[in-house]
């Protein structure tokens, strides 16, 4: 029985390799940057448009632009941003499409390549654990998943520092971020994230996630709730930085 549930596995998966090229050959996977068709081992994106990402280079930088942003707002170590965010650039299809359109290794391949840029760093160096912003429950379930953990799985899959989640939630389903001016963005989301478990980040380093900063206000919001762990200290990492 045993001998039969292999081979059975095996004709499975034999089927199921024969039906996905034939759905490649007749509705191939397109680059969803510049919609050349993607090679076998491209994912999401062609490597060309990876290539292409306006990278910062920004966690060798001390007093950065991101950094001057969140400067007195609440108390961080360091700030890092993977690329800069520009309307009409190849970071924006890249998130839309991760956050919208289910492209889930999109968010898997910026973060293991960041993770990759950090591995060894000073930046990197002192972080004991990664924790993505959250997304509110009913979010996440009709999404099927949270973008930023996503990438935080990237990141640390190239740096081996472990991820947490469920310890800093989201308590209240708020609206979009989207279109909305800076003080209506930190408006809406004072007080809308939790930590559960306050014991299980104390004395820690963390590096909080997310997919991109803009006026900072989800994070400021995330720093906030967070602070309450006794000696708590943050860095922050994000794959886009609109200027």
């Amino acid at each position: 029985m045993k001998f039969r549930k292999i081979y059975d596995d095996k004709i499975k998966k034999r089927k199921s390799g024969l039906f996905r090229n034939l759905l490649n050959l007749l509705l191939p996977e397109v680059c969803v940057v510049c919609g050349r068709e993607l090679l076998e081992d491209e994912k999401g994106v062609c490597l060309s448009c990876l290539f292409k990402l306006p990278r910062t280079d920004n966690y060798k930088v001390i007093d950065n632009s991101a950094e001057r942003l969140m400067a007195g707002r609440i108390p961080f170590e360091r700030i890092a941003c993977y690329c800069v965010y520009v309307e009409g650039g190849i970071l924006p299809p890249l998130i839309h499409n991760l956050k919208y359109y289910n492209k889930k290794e999109i968010g898997f391949l910026l973060g293991r390549m960041f993770g990759d840029d950090l591995s060894g760093s000073d930046f990197i160096k002192p972080i004991d654990i990664i924790v993505p912003v959250p997304l509110h429950p009913k979010k996440e379930k009709i999404r099927g998943y949270n973008q930023a953990a996503v990438i935080a799985q990237g990141i640390s899959e190239s740096t081996s520092l472990p991820v947490s989640t469920g310890n800093l939630v989201r308590v209240v389903h708020n609206p979009t971020q989207t279109k909305r001016t800076r003080t209506e963005r930190w408006e809406n989301v004072k007080d809308i994230f939790y930590v559960k478990d306050k014991q299980l980040f104390e004395q820690k380093h963390i590096l909080l996630v997310d997919d991109v900063i803009t006026t900072g206000s989800t994070i400021e919001a995330c720093g906030i709730a967070l602070h309450k762990c006794a000696n708590l200290k943050i860095s922050i990492a994000t794959i886009g930085e609109v200027l």
